[in-house]
């Protein structure tokens, strides 16, 4: 039986609508998770809003009764970053869903935060426009959660991250104030970069009701290709030389022999077994710089002891090509009940020690691990296969990533590249942040959110 007061719920209702309030048991459970394993808990009831005022009306319906508010997307989250607190209220956005305009002159798309990440990508491109930031889970992930948790992809090494093109956005803080902090100025050096707050705040300062986009001209041309090795340390040098040699290719990840192996049987792409590394390498921009970079670039992978490199000769094959990383986390998850997908970012020059690093944690703790990502910018992906009923299990695999965030941080890294902390690292962030930067991070919370109401127990307690 839902708990939360018939009064308040009534109340909801005249903010949104009777059929955009859940309050049964069976329709707020695909609610009570998100993408990460084994982390659950049922709200008090779920609210679709439509519009910022509605947003701001249940803003100040929650700050007068004290009711705490976790905002949701689509919930593929990996950190319990839009888990439900206890008889909370969930803001849903998915219906906050329209693209707004489309500015070709200025560059700029701006568009609601139900908006998932390929539409902002479709639509970009249908103007003969690129935005370059690509979550694994952009399908289906929306924009608003993109950049409540700063999220990455495989093209950050040369484009960056999604903070990088957000140029602005409307919030709606949590005393229901709706507040547009940045615009399209290029240059816009006007007191505190606010905006900047928000992006991976993780939904504990506001809610963001629209984005302000920056897109850039596509690139002309790409080339992709795979390269394989017998060792992951050559893989990683190959990585450093191609850096070194002042190429920034648009993608340049890795798979691990378990990987690998999982990816051919569940796509059938013809990739070589009998290798422990796999780099998947696109390039873009000119035709010329393209030709010539990816040349460069075959010729580093051989002089480090690749066993083969394959190129794709159209359009079609560098789609399959690419999709040998695309396809990495679902590959796996065939493999066992529970799958964990975890981040950590180390220098590039550690990479190679942290992935053999993360192999022994996981055989000294009789564990499966498969680990992939992003090796052009050193954030790798350690991804265990288990069974969530498996207490004992769990409990080894807790103690196996602590020991991989406490290197991870000791080699000069961070505990998370892009999926943010939430719930499910909070415990790493005072080790990684320090004394002096967790205050600050709490009196920040504080300033804007001094009841709590957003998104509690995120980030920090």
């Amino acid at each position: 039986m839902n708990s939360l007061d018939p009064a308040i719920l009534k109340s909801l209702e005249a903010i949104v609508g009777t059929q955009e309030v859940l309050t049964q048991k069976e329709d707020l459970i695909p609610y009570s998770f998100d993408g990460t394993a084994a982390l659950k808990g049922l709200p008090g009831c779920v609210v679709f809003t439509h519009n910022s005022e509605q947003v701001s009306g249940v803003l100040k319906l929650a700050q007068e009764h004290q009711i705490p508010v976790v905002t949701r997307g689509s919930g593929t989250g990996l950190s319990g970053g839009s888990l439900p607190s206890h008889q909370c209220i969930v803001l849903c956005s998915v219906k906050m869903n329209r693209i707004l305009d489309l500015d070709a002159a200025n560059l700029t798309l701006e568009v609601e935060p139900g908006v998932t990440t390929l539409a902002i990508a479709e639509a970009a491109e249908k103007a003969g426009l690129f935005y370059p930031p690509d979550p694994g889970s952009m399908k289906i992930s929306t924009i608003g959660g993109n950049v409540a948790e700063n999220s990455g992809g495989l093209r950050g090494l040369k484009y960056g991250v999604t903070r990088n093109y957000v140029m602005g956005l409307e919030v709606v803080l949590p005393d229901g104030s709706i507040c547009y902090l940045g615009n399209k100025c290029v240059k816009d050096v006007a007191g505190y970069s606010l905006k900047d707050l928000f992006i991976g705040s993780e939904g504990t300062l506001g809610i963001i009701t629209k984005v302000l986009l920056r897109l850039i001209p596509k690139p002309q041309s790409k080339r992709t290709m795979v390269a394989t090795f017998q060792q992951m340390d050559r893989a990683a040098e190959a990585v450093s030389a191609i850096i070194a040699a002042q190429i920034i290719p648009c993608t340049l990840e890795f798979l691990d022999r378990t990987t690998i192996h999982c990816v051919e049987d569940f796509a059938k792409i013809g990739l070589p077994l009998d290798c422990e590394a796999l780099l998947l390498i696109e390039t873009d921009g000119h035709p010329a710089v393209v030709a010539e970079e990816a040349e460069k670039m075959e010729s580093i992978c051989r002089a480090h002891d690749c066993d083969q490199i394959r190129v794709a000769k159209d359009e079609a094959e560098a789609t399959q090509l690419a999709s040998a990383r695309r396809s990495a986390f679902s590959a796996l998850a065939r493999l066992s009940p529970t799958t964990i997908l975890e981040d950590a970012t180390v220098p590039r020059s550690e990479l190679g020690h942290m992935i053999r690093f993360v192999a022994e944690v996981a055989e000294k703790h009789q564990l499966k691990v498969g680990t992939f990502g992003h090796m052009g910018d050193g954030n790798l992906h350690p991804t265990f296969l288990t069974d969530e009923r498996n207490e004992s299990e769990m409990h080894r695999i807790e103690c196996a990533f602590e020991e991989i965030f406490k290197e991870a941080i000791r080699v000069g890294g961070t505990i998370t590249g892009e999926h943010g902390i939430g719930i499910a690292k909070k415990r790493f962030l005072p080790d990684f942040a320090g004394e002096v930067q967790m205050r600050v991070l709490k009196e920040v919370r504080r300033a804007f959110d001094p009841h709590g109401i957003l998104n509690p127990g995120k980030i920090f307690d």
